[in-house]
């Protein structure tokens, strides 16, 4: 794969011709044209199948947010590594959501810059550790967030062990379920340990209580197991 073609992307002609300029000078990285905005970078790589883009986040008109959306649309092969001034947390995830192999600040190193580059080339993340935690932090807040995870909990949960969930939102003890599913203590005590390990619950009433919230199961069905 080498040269390795590249496209500048960004709208301030001194930096991106300082980028042309270190490519260039790079055994392994030819550069095959240089764009101001998105729109002209979007034209450029339809016409030009870059192996790679270098694309600026904030420009005028069309940004580098846009322009990587629809490049990596129309060219999916296309490896695409966003630099910016700032650490914007949502243009971070935005960039990575559209397509972007890598999201860069313009603060690094011209070696730093290049050994990301090539990492990303290679199918890596081309993201600093800094940046890269903030992913780490977002994709764990999103993992806890309700209804995440639900779908694939609903489904770890066995028939039998829904009827116990049932029967403890209800207010039912460990005796009042043994004798209502007419099952041991010390399988009821299994099938509550089972549920709260699937749940990712330390409480049985905080089980329930998100059972219920997440419609594992109804308070139709309470009633009926009152009854």
């Amino acid at each position: 794969m080498y040269p390795i073609r590249v496209l500048i992307v960004d709208d301030h002609p001194l930096f991106r011709e300082g980028l042309v300029n270190i490519f260039n000078n790079q055994p392994d990285f030819v550069v095959v044209g240089d764009a101001g905005d998105g729109l002209e970078a979007l034209v450029k790589a339809r016409k030009l199948q870059p192996d790679l883009i270098l694309m600026d986040v904030v420009m005028p008109g069309c940004d580098g947010l846009e322009a990587t959306k629809r490049i990596k649309l129309e060219i999916p092969q296309t490896i695409i590594v966003m630099l910016t001034v700032r650490e914007e947390d949502e243009k971070l995830f935005d960039s990575i959501s559209n397509g972007a192999q890598g999201y860069l600040l313009k603060s690094i190193s011209s070696n730093e810059m290049l050994k990301m580059v090539r990492s990303a080339v290679r199918g890596e993340a081309a993201i600093t550790p800094a940046l890269g935690g903030k992913i780490l932090e977002e994709f764990r807040r999103i993992s806890h967030l309700p209804g995440v995870e639900t779908q694939d909990e609903i489904k770890s949960l066995t028939a039998r062990e829904r009827d116990v969930l049932t029967l403890v939102a209800s207010g039912a003890t460990n005796q009042m379920i043994a004798d209502k599913l007419l099952l041991s203590i010390h399988t009821v005590k299994t099938h509550m340990r089972n549920i709260l390990a699937k749940l990712h619950k330390d409480r049985r009433y905080e089980a329930a209580r998100y059972a219920q919230k997440e419609g594992i199961i109804t308070h139709t069905e309470e009633d009926n197991y009152l009854s």
